[in-house]
């Protein structure tokens, strides 16, 4: 297995930094998956166990320059890496003004990613801070724990209110309950809610909209993010 790549527009540097930053926040651990194509950060909680779970899709060629894979074998041209994303996300700190980032699979003690930042330099020697992480390479026989969740026949769909808004609204909430209850309904209309024996707090939206398809009744909640280069699915399991 061979895996190599060259971030020259540091312009792409930021937005990769902060989908890794985010997933960094969501789990301790989480499997990279990488194919000619795309990188995958996937968390792969059982949901029926209450386990959270994620995919985080990238297109490579609107983040890399330079991007060359051998998976572990012709028909399998993929790599399947587990790794904690704080180790990234500390890598990546030390590269936000660097002229280049490399990342490869190496072998040292361990597997690892090596990120290699070439950082601006006042004399004619370039300086460069590499970072080992180690990862674990998961056998192909494990693959299928890690492929794209299938698309679940929905209840209710709507668009979210502004995240920044919503953010807030959640971080006070769970100050308050370790649980939330989340109302929609096809009108647009969406409540986010929690009750105590000493609080019941609400707040409502409305006229959010519904996409144009047709979250698994009391089962889930499946948020998707479209942004940019990014497409991020989201499963968190309900409380009955």
């Amino acid at each position: 297995m061979k895996f190599r790549s060259k971030m020259i527009d540091v312009g792409c540097l930021n937005p990769f930094t902060r989908v890794v930053n985010t997933i960094a926040k969501l789990n301790k651990t989480c499997v990279l998956r990488l194919t000619p194509d795309n990188l995958y950060f996937v968390l792969s909680g059982k949901v029926s166990n209450g386990g959270v779970s994620m995919w985080c899709e990238l297109l490579q060629v609107n983040f890399f320059d330079e991007y060359q894979i051998e998976g572990v074998s012709p028909d399998a041209n993929e790599i399947c890496l587990e790794l904690a994303p704080e180790n990234i996300s500390r890598a990546l700190k030390t590269a936000q003004n660097a002229k280049s980032v490399k990342i490869k699979l190496t072998k040292k003690h361990c597997p690892c990613l090596t990120l290699a930042a070439e950082l601006p330099s006042l004399s004619s020697v370039s300086r460069v801070v590499t970072h080992d992480i180690p990862v674990d390479v998961i056998p192909r026989r494990m693959w299928h724990d890690f492929k794209e969740p299938s698309m679940p026949d929905f209840d209710v769909s709507v668009y979210l209110p502004h995240l920044k808004l919503m953010k807030n609204i959640v971080d006070r909430m769970k100050n308050l309950s370790n649980y939330l209850v989340i109302e929609a309904n096809l009108s647009g209309e969406m409540n986010l809610k929690i009750e105590t024996d000493l609080v019941a707090v609400t707040t409502h939206f409305k006229d959010l909209g519904n996409p144009p398809w047709d979250i698994v009744h009391k089962r889930i909640v499946h948020l998707i993010l479209l942004h940019e280069d990014v497409s991020l699915q989201y499963f968190i399991p309900a409380v009955a």
